[in-house]
């Protein structure tokens, strides 16, 4: 259940990132496009914590931890970069 919430949350980031490039960018594709590479870096960190704090609270070994980090990073930053490729595109 954690790791649905925390993927949810990353998504919910994505959103604030893509509002925000909508409304502080020129064009709205390319400020969107920025807004959905910058969130990349930002949600490797989110989720390298989310790692570490599994490690380190919740007990679990990094080799437990790894692929649920995998998981948890690779669904927002898929769906980031994919929006990021359609933006491009328009």
């Amino acid at each position: 259940m954690h790791t649905i919430i925390v993927i949810a949350a990353g998504l919910a980031l994505l959103g604030l990132f893509l509002l925000g490039g909508r409304l502080l960018g020129g064009a709205p594709a390319s400020g969107m496009a920025a807004a959905a590479l910058a969130f990349v870096p930002v949600w490797l960190l989110g989720a390298g914590w989310n790692l570490w704090h599994g490690v380190r609270y919740a007990g679990y070994t990094v080799k437990e931890e790894l692929p649920i980090f995998l998981l948890v990073f690779a669904v927002p930053a898929a769906l980031a970069v994919f929006l990021w490729w359609r933006c491009t595109r328009a």
